[in-house]
């Protein structure tokens, strides 16, 4: 059953023009569209985990637009994840980010690390975020894509115990704003790239 998205959400990526992405990325994108597709007709879960240094930025993002789009295109049996190679926080200009796309986010604690519910509609459960490593204990032990979002994980990480497919999708690191005017515009942008990036590989799904 295809869940609805909060009016939000659903406007922004009705927005989104995936013939902007350039043919360099959509090869690049196909490893993961083919991974889903097998799994899916294999009638088996579908499990991602969005790997990045410190599970601070872009993995996030990667994870909570991928359980997004699931939803949004009615693929069934994902579940998406993220971790880093080290656990340090979830920045909090990247929970301000969702909140401005439409996401519904709280937060269960105020400790270093907070557990963040970040919603995309009201009658499906939330993305739980925050830091960790990627082999952590809520993450898949096994027939997982590895995907790897940062170049530093991907250089430093060539073999993910339990993966069954690695996966390298790179992005920038909004971070290199983070003291600059041009900040929230840079997370806004890294968004929408992820957004747009993982909007095309569900509608790839048949």
């Amino acid at each position: 059953m295809k869940h609805t998205l909060y009016p939000e959400i659903e406007a922004f990526i009705n927005t989104i023009d995936v013939s902007k992405i350039s043919n360099d990325r959509k090869q690049i994108l196909q490893s993961l569209i083919d991974f889903i597709q097998e799994k899916k007709d294999a009638g088996r879960a579908i499990k991602l985990n969005f790997i990045c240094t410190h599970n601070s930025r872009r993995s996030h993002l990667s994870q909570v637009w991928a359980q997004t789009m699931a939803s949004h295109f009615d693929i069934q049996q994902v579940t998406c994840y993220s971790g880093g190679t080290e656990a340090t926080a979830v920045y909090p200009m990247v929970i301000e980010t969702l909140q401005n796309m439409g996401f519904h986010i709280s937060s269960s604690n105020t400790a270093e690390n907070p557990i963040y519910d970040i919603k995309y509609a009201a009658n499906e459960p939330g993305v739980v975020g925050f830091s960790k490593k990627y082999d952590d204990n809520f993450n898949p032990a096994e027939g997982f894509a590895a995907i790897m979002t940062c170049s530093h994980a991907d250089e430093n990480c060539p073999f993910i115990v339990g993966a069954e497919k690695r996966i390298p999708i790179r992005y920038d690191d909004p971070k290199a704003f983070d003291n600059t005017p041009q900040k929230a515009e840079k997370y806004y942008e890294r968004s929408l790239q992820i957004a747009s990036e993982l909007c095309y590989v569900f509608s790839m799904i048949r």
